[in-house]
Formats: C-alpha cells, sequence, structure tokens
C-alpha cells in the first residue's frame, strides 16, 4: 500500500500472475469516531483467446441470392472489436447491400459477380492486449449467370416478425434490423405511439442499425424496422424495455449535530427493478450494531432525536438490484463547539470601484452558528436590502462604491457562544487610457510612433505593456518605448498587425488596440486598387453524403487584401442558373467544409472581397449529386378550416425541390377530434397543398399534423396543430333583450349571450338591426345595422331621432354569417330641440310695417308649441330706383336734344363746302402706296385746292339704296372712301383708308350688311 495514503498498488509484472489478483475489493478508513468503506472494485484480467481452428468450404451460389458469412469471434474480455479485410489489409467495401451486423457476421442482402473472392477474412482486435486474431479465409464465388428473380424483402437478423430488447438506464440503445431481398432493400424506423428523440438517435451501418444514446426509461416502447423495395414491404417489430441500476435520487449528506439536537438522514434512490436499500454503520450491518434510542430507522430514512456524543458514527447507505449497487458514506458528528471564524483578522480587500465585492467570513460551529455583518464601529446590522448574505458567511457588495471604502465586523453566534471578526475593504478608482494608439498609415522605410496614456488609482502602480497581434513584442532594436509611445523605425512590411496597450494593475486590466498598415513609398505612376481578380481552379474533395470540402486558388487582391471569401452555390436539379449564397470564410482560408443538403445537384463558385468591393465570380466547379434522404423538415403554415359545416379543409405550404431531399415527396397528412378518443386517421398525397375531409361535424375541433415523406423515408414526427371543422349559421338567437332610452338622441341595447354551442363557428360579435316606425310607408323601412365584435352583451345606439317610436332586434355572428333574430323590440325617444324653421320670406314691406311668413321646421323633434321671433333694427341707407324718377327723365331727353343739334350743324358745313383736311391727311401720309390713282393711266395723282371747295349741286339727294349716279359731281365725298363705308371723326374729316377715284357705277347697297355712313343718313335727312 502507498505511504500515506490509502491507494493499493499491484506490480503485475513482477509479483506474480494477473489471474492470482483477480476479484472484488474494498478500502476501509477507520478513526475513533467511525468507519467508512469505498465501493467494491471489481478487478478481472483481460484475455484475448485464440480462434478455434474450423474448416471452411468454398461457398458457390448464383448471383442475386442472399449471403451471410459468419465471424464468430472468441469471448474476450473486454469484447473484441471485429472487422472484415482481405489478405491485402485493406477493409472490404460496405454498402447498403454488403454490411457487418453487430454480432461481427457480414451479411449480402443480393450478391453480385464482383464478390466473388477467395479471401473474405474475419479480424478480431483484442485493444486492452494490443493483439488481432484472424479467422480462416472464407471463399466465395458468385456464379455470373442470369441474376435471380426480383423477390420481395425477408429479414436475415432478426429473425421472425417480433422481438425483445432490455438496455440498461443510461447506456447506448442498439437495434438492428438486416433484410434481404432484390432489388436491395432499404431500411425505415418508427416507434409506436411516439417519436424518435431528434438530439439522441442516430443511424449506423446504412440506417440498419437505431442507436439512442443516453437512454432512459421514457424509451421503452416498441420500435419497428421497414424494409422496402419494388416489389414490397415487411416490418419488424422490437419491444423495448429500458432497465436501470440504482441511481441517486438523494444521497445522504454529512450532519453536524450539537447534543440534544434532531436531525435525519436520507437515501433515496432509484431503478427498475427498484432497489432494496441497506443501512450500515461504520461497515457493519447496522440491524448487528448496538440498540441507540436516538436513531430510528424508517426505509430509506434514519431519523435523530436528541442526540449525544456517542450518537457519532459513519453511517452507509447501499441501494442495490440484479444490475448494480449505490455506496454512500455520511459521517454523523455530534458535537458541542463555540462558534470559531477561521477567515484571518484584520484581512483587507481590495476592489475596483462599480464591481462587485466579496468579504469571507468563514466560520465553525456546533449548533451551527447564525452570521451578521456590521459596518464601522457602532454601525446597524448590514440587511439584504443592498447587501447579499451568502449561507457560508460571505458578505457581497454588488456594486461597490467609494463610500464602501471602510471596516466590517462579521459576528457569528450561538447558544454556547460569540466570535467576532474584523476586516478591510478599500475601493479604488479604476485605470483608464485617456489617449488611446490611433489608426496608422506609413510608407515602408519610415517611422510610426502609438501613443498610450493611462489614469489609474494613486495607490496603485500600472504596467504597460505593449503586444502585436496578441504576442510580445518582437525582439528587435527598431521598437522602443518611450513613456507612453511606441516607436518603430524603418518600418517593414513584416510590422503591418494590431498593437495593442495594456495598462495592468493589481485589481484591474484595459487595453486598447490601433491597427498600422504599411505600404509602398507612392509609385509613379500611383498603384491601381481595384476589385480582387477572381479566384480559379476550384475543387471538390472528401465528397460525403451531407458535406463537401472546396478549395481554390486566389486570385490577384489589386493592391488591397482580401478580406474574405463568398462561397454561391447552384442547385441545376431544382433551380438551374439560380445561385445563392453558401458560406463566407476569411480572406486567409483557401478551403473550406461546406454543409451539403441530400438530393441536390451542387455546383459552387467563390469571389473574392476586399475593400474595394467583390471581385467577379469563379468559374463553375465540377457538380456533385448528393445522396436522396428522408426530408429534414415538415411543411409549414398547417392549417385546417372548414369552408362548408360538414367538412375540414386542411392546407399546408409544401416543401419545395430543395427541400425534398429525394424523389417521390408526398404528403402524410393525419387529423383526429381533439376533445375525442380516436385513434388517427391519416391518408397520404400527391404533392399538393389541400386536403379536404368530407363528413365531420359541424364545428369540432380537431388535432391535424401533416408529415413529409419521399422515396426514402420519412420526415421527423410533426408538430400537432389545432383546426376546425367548418362553421355553420347560429342556431339560437339572443335572448332577454331590453332597452335603456339614455336620451332624445341615444339608447343602451342589452342582451344575454348565446350558448357557445349553439353559435356553431367563431364569434364574430352580435349585431343589432333598428329601423324608425312609419305610418305612411311600412313596406320600405330603413333599416340601420350596429355591429359589436367579440363577446359584449350591451351597445349604445347613436344618431337616433327624437319622439320617434325604433322597433330593432339583436342577432348573433358567426365567421358563416347571422343567426337568427331576437324578438323585435320597440321603444321610442323622448322629445328633443326642434330645428329651425324650413324658410322665411318677408312680403308687403312700407315704411313702417312688413308682413313675415315661414314654412314650419324639417324635423319638429316634438310637438310645435309656439314660434319666437326675435328682431333687430339695422341703420341701411334708403335706396331710390333713380330711372323712375321724372328729373332723370328731363335730362335724358335735353342729351338726346343737344346731340342731334351738333349733327345737323356738322351737315349744314359739309354741304357748304367746308374745308376738310384731306390734302394735309395726304401730305402726312407720303407713302405712295395710299396715293389715289389716275383714271388715265393708272398712276398716282394729287387733289387740288379748288376741287375741294365745289358744291353740291342743288336739289341732289341721296338715293335711298345708297347709290351715288352718275350725273352728280365726280368730287363727292363718297369717291375718296370705301364704297358706303366711309366714316368721318366728330369734325367731319374722313377716316377710311383711300382706294383710289371709284368707277362711276351703282353701288350693290341694298346687298350691304354694313351700317348706313353718317353722309348717306344726313342726305337721306336733308
Amino acid at each position: 500500500m502507498k505511504a500515506g495514503s490509502g491507494t493499493l498498488i499491484i506490480n503485475i509484472m513482477s509479483e506474480g500472475k494477473a489471474e492470482s489478483y483477480e476479484g472484488v475489493y474494498q478500502c476501509t478508513a477507520r478513526n475513533e469516531r467511525g468507519a467508512a468503506i469505498s465501493n467494491n472494485i471489481v478487478v478481472r484480467p483481460s484475455r484475448s483467446p485464440l480462434w478455434t481452428k474450423e474448416k471452411l468450404e468454398p461457398i458457390t451460389l448464383r448471383n442475386g441470392q442472399s449471403l451471410v458469412l459468419p465471424c464468430r469471434p472468441p469471448i474476450g474480455l473486454p469484447p473484441a472489436i471485429i472487422f472484415w479485410m482481405d489478405n491485402s489489409f485493406q477493409r472490404l467495401p460496405q454498402s447498403e447491400r454488403v454490411s457487418q451486423g453487430l454480432n461481427g457476421d457480414l451479411y449480402f442482402s443480393n450478391v453480385l459477380p464482383e464478390d466473388t473472392r477467395e479471401d473474405y477474412i474475419c479480424y478480431a482486435r483484442f485493444n486492452h492486449t494490443q493483439t488481432i486474431q484472424q479467422k480462416q479465409p472464407i471463399s466465395v464465388k458468385v456464379l455470373s449467370a442470369k441474376s435471380s428473380r426480383e423477390r420481395p424483402p425477408t429479414f436475415l437478423t432478426p429473425e421472425g416478425s417480433k422481438s425483445t430488447k432490455e438496455e440498461l438506464r443510461g447506456n447506448v440503445l442498439s437495434l438492428e434490423c438486416i433484410a434481404e431481398g432484390l432489388p436491395t432493400p432499404i431500411i425505415y424506423w418508427t416507434k409506436e405511439d411516439g417519436i424518435l428523440p431528434p438530439n439522441r438517435t442516430f443511424y449506423r451501418n446504412f440506417k440498419k442499425t437505431l442507436q439512442i444514446t443516453q437512454v432512459s426509461e421514457a424509451d421503452s416502447g416498441n420500435y419497428q424496422c421497414i424494409a422496402k423495395n419494388t416489389l414490397g414491404t415487411i416490418h419488424h417489430t422490437i419491444s423495448v424495455t429500458v432497465k436501470a441500476a440504482p441511481y441517486w435520487i438523494m444521497a445522504p449528506q454529512n450532519l453536524v449535530l450539537s447534543p440534544g439536537e434532531n436531525g435525519t438522514l436520507i437515501c433515496s434512490a432509484n431503478g427498475d427493478p427498484k432497489p432494496r436499500i441497506n443501512w450500515l454503520m461504520n461497515g457493519v450491518p447496522i440491524e448487528i450494531t448496538p440498540d441507540d434510542p436516538s436513531r430510528k430507522i424508517d426505509g430509506d430514512i434514519i431519523i435523530f432525536s436528541n442526540v449525544q456524543e456517542r450518537s457519532s458514527a459513519v453511517y452507509q447507505c447501499n441501494a442495490s438490484n440484479e444490475y448494480g449497487y449505490l455506496l454512500a458514506n455520511a459521517f454523523v458528528n455530534v458535537l458541542a463547539e463555540p462558534p470559531r471564524i477561521l477567515t484571518p483578522e484584520n484581512t483587507l480587500y481590495q476592489v475596483i470601484a462599480n464591481r462587485p465585492a466579496m468579504l469571507d467570513c468563514a466560520f465553525f460551529g456546533s449548533p451551527l452558528p447564525t452570521i451578521e455583518w456590521f459596518k464601522g464601529a457602532k454601525g446597524s446590522a448590514l440587511h439584504e436590502d443592498i447587501y447579499v448574505l451568502h449561507e457560508n458567511g460571505t458578505l457581497e457588495i454588488p456594486v461597490a462604491q467609494k463610500d464602501s471604502t471602510g471596516t466590517y465586523t462579521c459576528v457569528a453566534r450561538n447558544k454556547l457562544g460569540m466570535a467576532k471578526n474584523e476586516v478591510h475593504l478599500e475601493v479604488k478608482d479604476p485605470t483608464r487610457i485617456i489617449k488611446q494608439p490611433e489608426y496608422a498609415v506609413v510608407q515602408r522605410g519610415s517611422t510610426v510612433s502609438f501613443e498610450c496614456k493611462v489614469k489609474h488609482d494613486h495607490t496603485l502602480v500600472p504596467t504597460v505593456t505593449w503586444l502585436k497581434d496578441n504576442n510580445e513584442l518582437p525582439n528587435d532594436e527598431r521598437f522602443s518605448v518611450d513613456g507612453d509611445q511606441l516607436v518603430v523605425t524603418d518600418v517593414g512590411d513584416h510590422d503591418s498587425g494590431t498593437y495593442t496597450c495594456v495598462a495592468n494593475t493589481t485589481l484591474d486590466m484595459v487595453s486598447a488596440s490601433a491597427v498600422l498598415s504599411v505600404v509602398a513609398p507612392t509609385p509613379t505612376p500611383a498603384p491601381i486598387y481595384d476589385v480582387p481578380n477572381p479566384p480559379f481552379d476550384l475543387e471538390l474533395t472528401d465528397q460525403q453524403d451531407k458535406s463537401v470540402q472546396l478549395s481554390w486558388t486566389p486570385g490577384d487582391d489589386n493592391n488591397s487584401p482580401i478580406t474574405k471569401f463568398i462561397i454561391e452555390y447552384e442547385d441545376a436539379m431544382h433551380e438551374a442558373g439560380l445561385w445563392h449564397h453558401q458560406a463566407e470564410v476569411s480572406g486567409t482560408q483557401t478551403t473550406a467544409e461546406l454543409k451539403l443538403s441530400p438530393f441536390v445537384n451542387y455546383s459552387f463558385r467563390v469571389l473574392a472581397v476586399n475593400s474595394i468591393g467583390r471581385s467577379l465570380p469563379s468559374e463553375a466547379s465540377e457538380q456533385y449529386l448528393t445522396k436522396a434522404a428522408e426530408p429534414d423538415n415538415n411543411p409549414t403554415a398547417v392549417e385546417g378550416l372548414g369552408s362548408e359545416p360538414d367538412n375540414l379543409v386542411i392546407t399546408w405550404k409544401p416543401l419545395n425541390g430543395f427541400e425534398s431531399n429525394g424523389p417521390g415527396l408526398q404528403y402524410k397528412v393525419s387529423w383526429r377530434q381533439k376533445d375525442g378518443d380516436d385513434e388517427w386517421t391519416s391518408v397520404v398525397v400527391a404533392n399538393v397543398s389541400k386536403y379536404i375531409v368530407s363528413g365531420t361535424p359541424t364545428f369540432v375541433p380537431y388535432l391535424i399534423k401533416v408529415q413529409a415523406l419521399n422515396d426514402v423515408g420519412f420526415a421527423p414526427e410533426p408538430a400537432v396543430v389545432l383546426g376546425h371543422s367548418g362553421e355553420d349559421l347560429p342556431m339560437v338567437a339572443p335572448g332577454n333583450v331590453h332597452v335603456n332610452v339614455v336620451n332624445s338622441t341615444l339608447a343602451e341595447v342589452h342582451w344575454d349571450p348565446v350558448p357557445l354551442k349553439s353559435i356553431r363557428g367563431h364569434l364574430q360579435g352580435y349585431r343589432i338591426y333598428y329601423w324608425k316606425a312609419s305610418q305612411r310607408n311600412r313596406r320600405h323601412l330603413e333599416k340601420k345595422i350596429l355591429t359589436f365584435q367579440g363577446s359584449k352583451t350591451h351597445g349604445m345606439l347613436p344618431g337616433l331621432e327624437p319622439f320617434s317610436h325604433y322597433t330593432l332586434n339583436v342577432r348573433v355572428v358567426n365567421g358563416k354569417g347571422e343567426g337568427p333574430a331576437s324578438p323585435d323590440r320597440v321603444f321610442h325617444t323622448p322629445e328633443g330641440v326642434p330645428s329651425a324653421p324650413s324658410s322665411l320670406k318677408i312680403v308687403n314691406p312700407t315704411l313702417d310695417s312688413l308682413t313675415l311668413e315661414w314654412d314650419p321646421p324639417s324635423h319638429p323633434n316634438g310637438i310645435l308649441t309656439e314660434y319666437t321671433l326675435k328682431y333687430q333694427p339695422t341703420m341701411a341707407s334708403r335706396q331710390v330706383d333713380i330711372a323712375t324718377q321724372g328729373w332723370f327723365i328731363g335730362l335724358m331727353c335735353a342729351v338726346a336734344l343737344l346731340i342731334l343739334i351738333l349733327l345737323i350743324v356738322c351737315f349744314i358745313r359739309r354741304n357748304k363746302g367746308g374745308k376738310y383736311p384731306v390734302k394735309e391727311k395726304e401730305d402726312a401720309h407720303a407713302d405712295p402706296e395710299i396715293q389715289p390713282m389716275k383714271e388715265d393711266d393708272g398712276t398716282f395723282g394729287e387733289y387740288s385746292d379748288a376741287e375741294d371747295h365745289k358744291p353740291l349741286k342743288k336739289g341732289s339727294r341721296t338715293p335711298s339704296d345708297r347709290t351715288v349716279k352718275k350725273e352728280d359731281s365726280d368730287d363727292s365725298l363718297v369717291d375718296y372712301g370705301e364704297g358706303v363705308n366711309g366714316q368721318f371723326n366728330e369734325d367731319g374729316s374722313f377716316i377710311g383708308q383711300y382706294s383710289g377715284k371709284k368707277e362711276k357705277e351703282p353701288a350693290e347697297g341694298n346687298e350691304s350688311s354694313e351700317a348706313p355712313s353718317p353722309v348717306n343718313a344726313m342726305n337721306s335727312f336733308v
């Protein structure tokens, strides 16, 4: 035995054979207070026996037949690890068709000609002895004739349709089903009346082995493996029972009691079967120990009452069943000790402000002392409003402040005495970096400096350390620290990186960082910064079912470092030409492990990113088609709503092609009534998004689930959602409808709610129909509707007409529509204020009176009793119609007479040859185009003054048809105008445009639409 300890050392190399030490060992530790014992320790030597010699005949069989090659390794300790190899020590390939069972046998679901070989060798490796045993080689010859006929699956192991399996709690449950058939069957696993635990379920050996880790009693039940090929399906049910070696619910704990106190030891354990509890004292069964009146045993509890010092002992609790046992020691120590404080006196605690402070007060005593804390010499006890008092005596100040500094006293008391201890707390200012190093970009060969100024508590001494990329600075004389500064001279590319200033004190630490970028001296011309060139040489390696490794070669970064790579993928099977984001990796990586989904034809491309932007995509990688698998997810947005009173419409959002994980996507739709005992009804439908269940009762809650499946298997068990079958119109009207008239325009309606069962749907609310009673036109009533949402049982009717009779009824509303109306209720509104008279007119006004007429108000709102007339005088001016006054008529006549006289005077002056300023007008308009033309030669001529003074012939008249006769003077004013349209100003001057002499031809005066000229008018007047 090792000196100074209880360790037992057995040297097998020098002290005999290992078999001689085989057995069960137990350690006992004893002193005057009692004896403690250890668990049993079983020592067994490892064994690696040889294979029994046997003669193995060659196996010959036809193409397509099934085959089992037995291994039957020797039984060793611990059990051997089995694997199959050939003579070249190469592992034999395995697949869904060829696989090794848990017992080590090699199973062929059907053989192929390439399975022919003479070196099928089973190896057993015994790790503990580091030896490998080899079975005799087995020869297999497959005749390459026509393949056997296709056949449905049958199980090679286990046999029959049912089997049982036991496993211990906490172990790994391994269930195996291996089937033969042609074509090769595929295996699926389900659990009856339950789902497989998602985080503990694993499939091995091409899904032929189901493993559940950390099994518990809840994993007991019937598990079903299903083998399926194109010709049929078979099932095998494995009934699993999980047993349990004993495990603690509550192990007994040490007890420290003072004389006269009471206490209990509890030993609570569970297992399957239920473990037996046995008590021992000092390693001896308690039944044969001396009686102790202070001790009473009650199954898994020992009750101590009024204990004395002689009751001190070590008690052992043993919980055992056929699968194992537990042993725990519990020390019952009966002591009478006054309090003792174990924390050293005057301990100094230092903390940084705004951080927690923990002041220790380790204590001992029996009975258990109570602890109190005080601050200062005469302070009161500290309470748990701003402090935390821990059970071990520690005082916690969650946020220490500067005023928390001081002396704290811990006091421990029990009935045997009191002890106290003082500790001291100092709260320090935090260390801060008041000037941080800054980002720098420098050229090669130059000098750069970083500054780091630190402020700290004056009682603390900081230590400032500089790091480069979180490591010590290079051992290089180019790096120097001068006070608050780090200086780097002759900077090179390798000096680029992150420089960190770290300020440490004994209580805290702060840091700040800056990045140094080193660039080349500015070339001529300056370097071109651009997005990176695209990566190239994409390669796929380590191709697994759900992962692949992608590698590439980066393109040129164009003077801006690549910060990251973006990986995209294309699914050529489901979404050809559409690229999706797959992953991002840092700019220093050139490989990436990519997680893949089943049944996707992947292509990948890579983009590089720098501070300028993204590169163009690389060329696409080769395509990689992953194997099909069962769906990972179930449809989402599952709902159950009825479109008719007797159906249930189940809808869901289907999986897309990427999520299908394999061909043959379908959905298993299951439903059952929520409140009934019916089993689930299920149907498998094609890749659609709706299924209608007919013949359902009206508005009944249903539990619904939709599970995806494909040709490989089922998705995980789906979540259960709640739906309802179709609604129907409510059957019952609201009862006890009564009306409370609030005022002339407002009424309040109350009603009793309709029973929920009679609503037959989702309650939308209640609807009030009300209308005003009319004696004249009862056929065309104007009904108004008010709807009150939810389960309200009252509502207000606003906007009523005063002094009116109203009728109303109430109906309940669900998602389908309205229910029957309640019996009509009649109410009337009181009188209200009438509206204004609809019109007011003034008739027969005189200087001292007028008459008013008006029409009644359009809304009397009651019985009219009187009208009130209000008026007031206004200071308006008198208005007189001057058109009817005599003086105005006389004035207008005088003006007309004066105008007539002026016209006569003008005419007389013309006839007497008065000179008109025609000549002056011609001189003023020197433009030859407006001069008169001579009759003879068509040239322009001049008019003489003599011609201007020719008198009119006596007795001349202008005919009533406004023509000038040929015998009249050739110098008539009419000849200077434009026919009869020539006009004069007020002084008699001619204002028309000249057009030369007119021919002496009669004018078509009667046909002119122009008004007669003043000349013609005057001639006619004379």
